[in-house]
């Protein structure tokens, strides 16, 4: 089975995008199901490249378990497109962003993270940055259950065998 290669983005990659990464890895790990995929985050804007995820962001993801001390910030680069399967954004700022930088034979790949979790009744998953910690708490309770949801998605339509 080929690997579902999954990026993750927001705008600088060091909050939203990074959770993301991080939440989605340890769900794969969960569910043994991590040699399926390949995942990675970026930014669409180069403000943090190469810097670690914002120290709240870290600290927030450590109490459920998450590590993402080793994530770096990088741009969404064309190749991007070529490469991964699903580019999920955060936020309507971000899919815009992408939609100009994408080729129109890729754009299909672009969704909102947030699709996976109608639960939210939004699409965006809200940014953090300028806030207090409890926004770095909601964006992992919205990161969680989008990517449950979107693992969900991914067995219903055959992308993935069910397990669990």
């Amino acid at each position: 089975m080929q690997k579902i290669k999954v990026l993750f983005v927001c705008m600088g990659n060091i909050c939203r995008s990074p959770t993301a990464e991080g939440v989605f890895a340890q769900l794969l790990k969960q569910r043994h199901l991590t040699h399926y995929f390949e995942i990675d985050s970026a930014g669409t804007h180069a403000y943090h490249l190469n810097e670690a995820p914002d120290p709240r962001a870290q600290k927030a993801a450590r109490k459920r378990g998450i590590n993402l001390a080793l994530l770096r910030a990088r741009q969404v680069s064309l190749a991007d497109f070529i490469e991964f399967d699903y580019l999920l954004v955060m936020d309507q700022e971000n899919y815009e962003a992408l939609e100009r930088l994408c080729p129109t034979s890729y754009q299909s790949k672009v969704h909102y993270l947030m699709d996976y979790a109608p639960q939210f009744h939004t699409r965006e998953v809200p940014d953090p940055y300028y806030g207090g910690e409890q926004g770095f708490e909601r964006v992992l309770d919205y990161i969680e259950a989008a990517t449950q949801g979107f693992l969900q998605a991914l067995e219903s339509i055959g992308r993935l065998e069910k397990s669990f």
